[in-house]
């Protein structure tokens, strides 16, 4: 009856400890699949940002597409950007055709008329005078307030600003000037050549006058022009500089190479 009753429990004791097994190997089970769902879920996750990264990278590749002079920046920026920009590209078209109107008009008086400057402002300031002289004394006699004359003066600031950058600008004109001249750079000495001889040319067709309002008019159509063209526009510029850099190796190759050169003096000497 004892062994009995052992046995009993012992049976009772292994089925307890089945049961338990079976429970654990459940959890087990449970929680590796849990952590199977959550790293194929990280893998998932993961997967958008990798194609978004990727997709970022090829429109960055994309995007670095050639540009004219090796322009990084809007054509607005390049021009300096604010009031002067946006005349030149037209954001104002009152404003930019009215100043393009004064230059064509100041050209017609000067080149076309013949008017010489010095008679044009001389009586430009006689019937200016004239017409507030009058306008002064007449109006005791009309009953009318007289003329409000403006005090003008030309402030000190924007007169030391453009000083400071034309002096800038001359005196890097004079440094790019020295550095041809010092013999280093030969392609930099035949663009420079070459350029003025086609300015020399220009100039004995053309008077500065003439030159000048070319030069204004086309300030204010080739960039507008660019601007909403500025893709196409960039195509032909790079295969023609791909084109006229070909022209060049081929100039070097077959004489520029076979130009003695002196020796150069060293910098740190």
């Amino acid at each position: 009856m004892a062994e009995h009753q052992e046995n009993e429990t012992t049976a009772a004791a292994a089925g307890g400890e089945s049961f338990i097994d079976k429970i654990t190997e459940k959890i087990h089970d449970i929680r590796e699949g849990d952590s199977s769902s959550s790293s194929d879920s990280d893998d998932d996750s993961k997967k958008p940002a990798a194609a978004a990264v990727v997709e970022e990278d090829h429109s960055s590749f994309k995007n670095k597409v050639y540009r004219l002079f090796g322009r990084e920046q809007p054509v607005h920026k390049v021009l300096g950007g604010g009031k002067p920009a946006d005349v030149f590209l037209w954001r104002n078209k009152k404003i930019s055709a009215g100043v393009l109107g004064g230059a064509t008009a100041i050209w017609v008086l000067f080149e076309l008329v013949e008017y010489h400057l010095l008679s044009l402002v001389c009586h430009v300031l006689i019937g200016a005078l004239a017409i507030l002289f009058l306008w002064s004394n007449a109006s005791t006699f009309i009953n009318k307030s007289p003329p409000r004359i403006p005090e003008v003066k030309i402030p000190e600031e924007p007169v030391l600003q453009v000083a400071a950058a034309l002096r800038f600008e001359i005196n890097r004109a004079f440094a790019l000037l020295r550095d041809i001249a010092s013999g280093r750079d030969l392609k930099k000495f035949l663009s420079v050549i070459a350029g003025l001889w086609v300015l020399s040319i220009v100039g004995g067709w053309l008077n500065f006058l003439t030159l000048f309002y070319i030069a204004f008019v086309l300030l204010h159509t080739v960039p507008v022009f660019y601007e909403k063209y500025e893709d196409q526009v960039d195509s032909y510029a790079e295969k023609a500089m791909v084109e006229l850099k070909r022209q060049w190796i081929v100039f070097d190759g077959k004489l520029l190479s076979k130009i003695p050169k002196g020796p150069l003096k060293d910098k740190s000497a």
